[in-house]
């Protein structure tokens, strides 16, 4: 441990040394340095570095890469124009720096045009992540570490084995899903489904064995490598519906107050727009607001009348739901109340006058209808003669008027028929 402890500190005062001093030339070039860590011990690590020029004006040269990479195990070199590859290995854990610079491939002892430094971090388990998605409509969408209640969740382990370190290996996965339920599988993935909404954690422990020579003995031996993994579950209700209360109907420069009543777990992210057109909204071209609770007061004022849309989106990390409430902006001073009563006015002033127009023409009617009873009877005449004696007034008023000389008679028949009367009546 103490020759470990030295190399290391004599490694970093190299390394000190190499990169404190500036070098004019390593302004006019960007230096790249890579690597696909962390890795488990045994297995090959990547490191790939990439010389850039930032002047167009510097002109092309043949370059040297110059690395150190103690105390790993180098495997693999290989080197071109502008870039260098190198493949190490490492027999046990730790975080250890690779260094790299170039230099003028003819001129060695020339200063490094450019310079850069990675860390590689080496352990002895197995290295991966877990990763959370849900599904709908067939598909897995991913939340980062969030679901809805009630819907079928996949949380797979994603191996991370650039080397192909463990292709040989057979894989045993032990799930803790931090509600009492536990499940063994030989399969990287596994469905949840719960309805309670919370906060949950999730434990995994992957166990990996194959068979390998012994580097001793040099028989076949067993191999065992594990890893523990965790991840933060967030169960949320779905984003179930969005309710719009207030008024459809609106004057130019007046306040539309509207509320939005949301059925879904917060936080919520709450984006509105008002158009002309009712549209679907994407990315953040809207209003976006965090809000904390159900509920969201929304107020506006309209510039010009027309009809126009108001477009809601919510989403609380799991669904996301859209809805839309049209509304109409009348121009001002006139409201749509006016319409109706005036329409009513005038449905009722056609209405009197039609019944004015049919109660005169029927008083005028019976004004001017006169009405006859005769009496065919043979005794009719002597009554008709008593009758006229008597008074005539009864019959035509205008006859008996005091100072008329004129008597009126009918002459003419009140029924044609077929056959001559017996006797003729004149009035």
């Amino acid at each position: 441990m103490a020759r470990a402890a030295l190399a290391m500190l004599l490694l970093t005062s190299l390394l000190l040394l190499l990169f404190g001093c500036a070098s004019p030339a390593a302004e006019k070039y960007v230096l790249e340095i890579t690597n696909n860590g962390p890795i488990t011990t045994g297995a090959q690590a990547t490191v790939h570095a990439n010389l850039n020029m930032k002047n167009d004006s510097v002109t092309s040269d043949l370059y040297h890469f110059n690395w150190i990479y103690a105390p790993l195990i180098l495997i693999e070199k290989s080197e071109q124009e502008f870039n260098s590859i190198i493949n190490v290995t490492g027999e046990f854990p730790g975080t250890f720096p690779i260094s790299v610079w170039v230099t003028h491939r003819n001129c060695w002892l020339c200063r490094p045009v450019a310079r850069n430094v990675t860390v590689l971090q080496i352990t002895e388990f197995i290295t991966g992540n877990l990763t959370i998605a849900k599904i709908e409509h067939s598909r897995f969408i991913t939340h980062g570490s969030s679901s809805s209640t009630g819907a079928v969740t996949r949380i797979s382990f994603c191996l991370h084995d650039p080397s192909h370190y463990f292709k040989s290996a057979s894989f045993v996965y032990n799930w803790d899903f931090g509600d009492g339920v536990y499940q063994i599988t030989k399969q990287p993935f596994v469905y949840y489904n719960h309805s309670t909404m919370g906060n949950r954690t999730v434990h995994l422990k992957v166990i990996a064995e194959w068979e390998q020579i012994g580097s001793i003995i040099h028989e076949r031996e067993m191999v065992q490598k594990t890893g523990d993994f965790t991840t933060a579950l967030e169960l949320l209700d779905a984003v179930q519906s969005i309710k719009v209360v207030g008024s459809r109907e609106t004057h130019v420069m007046e306040d539309l107050n509207l509320s939005l009543h949301i059925n879904g777990t917060p936080p919520l992210a709450l984006c509105w727009l008002i158009k002309a057109e009712c549209i679907p909204l994407e990315g953040e071209k809207c209003h976006l607001v965090v809000i904390n609770g159900s509920c969201y007061n929304l107020s506006h004022t309209f510039s010009d009348a027309g009809q126009y849309c108001l477009s809601v989106r919510v989403e609380n990390g799991v669904t996301m739901l859209q809805t839309y409430h049209e509304i109409k902006v009348w121009p001002a001073g006139i409201h749509p109340a006016f319409f109706v009563l005036l329409c009513i006015a005038l449905v009722s002033v056609m209405l009197g006058l039609v019944l004015y127009t049919t109660f005169r023409s029927n008083t005028q009617q019976k004004d001017l209808v006169e009405v006859a009873d005769f009496d065919f009877s043979p005794l009719s005449d002597k009554s008709l003669s008593s009758h006229s004696e008597s008074g005539c007034g009864q019959i035509c008023c205008r006859s008996c008027l005091p100072g008329s000389q004129e008597v009126a008679r009918e002459s003419h028949e009140l029924l044609h028929s077929f056959y001559k009367p017996v006797k003729t009546y004149t009035v």
